[in-house]
């Protein structure tokens, strides 16, 4: 009796979309959820996660069905959640793009084991490679979005993985940690205000990276002019929702404590791809932004040295470019994704 029903719906269906205007169909096309095991969820899904600690859980969440372009969004940090990619509603599901919201392990909606041991490139790899499982992603429809800390993790996946892959973007990060951190220092700090950066460089002397001060004047004047340019009164709900719920411990473990490069003893302070970028052979659009926290000219040099890669620009930006020019920054993501 089901199976007849369902032959049924699908007969209906079929009929109806027959009788549609193109684009209605493609709409149709594009919400049906015929056999999506996550169709009664809304598209959200723990995926079980095997690690050298075992087994966790992480979330994601599907919205819209393109069997020849599936993007999964890799969010910044590390630590930081989904959330802040959230303006991709407003873009993606009208170019017909399916999408996948994905925390990673220790954020957001997923698992946290507050394990050290789990906090390294490696294991964030083999997790993103578990998670391609898990939906099904391939070399026929992957494409893999990275923003910052993500942007990293998108350019290791591909040099172990670029076989499953359709399509790379790297947004907002070089592929250099120290030229990261040398731009910060050479070239935005000296924009600061001159009493400000005195103060900045007298408490990173004293290795007072965490000290309420010194987070309060990065925030006060760096994040405005180079993470999200407006007033942090005015940031948009979904930055500050996801902020907010920043997993702290892994953020100040591998990234440090601020966007003003990775200082301290974190864990990333000195990884560097430059050299590896020629091996990324799949199609690459890196995106820089004007007023990035890192250099817009490095981010171009990835497109560049890549084989097939091409750049994106985004004026008058931050390091939030979808936030700062999002009619650049969307337009330009679907342009290359449908350009694939």
């Amino acid at each position: 009796m089901r199976s007849t029903f369902l032959l049924l719906a699908a007969a209906l269906l079929l009929s109806a979309c027959n009788q549609l205007p193109k684009a209605e169909m493609e709409e149709v096309s594009y919400f049906d959820q015929t056999g999506r095991e996550d169709a009664w969820t809304g598209g959200a899904r723990l995926i079980p996660i095997e690690t050298p600690l075992g087994t966790f859980n992480v979330w994601t969440k599907r919205t819209g069905n393109n069997p020849k372009i599936k993007v999964l969004l890799l969010h910044g940090g590390p630590g930081a959640t989904h959330e802040y990619f959230e303006t991709a509603d407003s873009y993606f599901p009208g170019a017909g793009i399916e999408y996948y919201y994905y925390d990673q392990l220790g954020s957001g909606n997923s698992d946290n084991p507050e394990d050290t041991a789990l906090w390294n490139i490696e294991r964030f790899v083999s997790e993103v490679e578990q998670v391609r499982i898990a939906l099904g992603l391939d070399a026929s429809n992957f494409v893999l979005l990275g923003h910052s800390w993500g942007g990293i993790l998108a350019m290791e996946y591909a040099l172990k993985y670029q076989e499953h892959l359709k399509g790379l973007i790297i947004s907002n990060m070089v592929a250099s940690a120290p030229e990261y951190n040398q731009y910060a220092q050479e070239v935005l700090g000296p924009q600061l205000p001159p009493d400000v950066l005195v103060e900045i460089k007298a408490l990173e002397a004293e290795g007072a990276y965490t000290s309420e001060r010194y987070l309060g004047l990065i925030t006060e004047h760096y994040y405005p002019a180079h993470v999200l340019r407006k007033p942090l009164e005015e940031w948009p709900e979904p930055v500050n929702r996801s902020f907010a719920k920043l997993n702290y411990p892994l953020y100040l473990y591998m990234q440090g404590p601020s966007e003003f490069g990775i200082v301290g003893n974190a864990t990333l302070r000195n990884w560097d791809r430059t050299a590896d970028l020629p091996r990324i052979q799949v199609p690459t659009l890196a995106i820089g932004a004007e007023f990035d926290t890192m250099d817009p000219a490095a981010m171009k040099t990835i497109a560049d040295e890549v084989q097939n890669g091409s750049y994106l620009f985004c004026p008058n930006a931050g390091h939030m470019a979808m936030f700062d020019a999002p009619d650049t920054y969307y337009p330009g993501i679907i342009s290359f994704v449908k350009g694939l």
